[in-house]
């Protein structure tokens, strides 16, 4: 299982973070769980808006599908005005993983 992880940063004098997970999950999260290869997602945050959005794949080809396809940015691109800088990215091999 290959983790596409985001790092963002929200402004929360723009939007609520509340607000602006459930804007992820009304216009995201529909769409993500359609992609191929999808397995899960976690999100992290802080109550000042700073968090991580790590998506879970099949393989690395699945998580690297949704950048060559455009899909990645369209989504990046319904969260712009809130963003405080521009989100990071990278990818990783899960090596490991329990979930209870």
């Amino acid at each position: 299982m290959y983790a596409r992880v985001t790092q963002f940063s929200i402004d929360t004098m723009r939007i609520d973070v509340d607000a602006a997970l459930e804007r992820f999950r009304e216009m995201v999260l529909p769409s993500l769980r359609g992609a191929s290869g999808y397995r899960g997602v976690l999100a992290l945050r802080t109550d000042e808006g700073d968090g991580l959005l790590v998506t879970l794949w099949d393989s690395p080809e699945s998580a690297q599908a949704g950048l060559s396809s455009g899909f990645y940015d369209e989504q990046v691109a319904k969260f712009l005005a809130f963003y405080k800088e521009p989100p990071g990215r990278q990818h990783y091999l899960v090596a490991y993983e329990e979930v209870l």
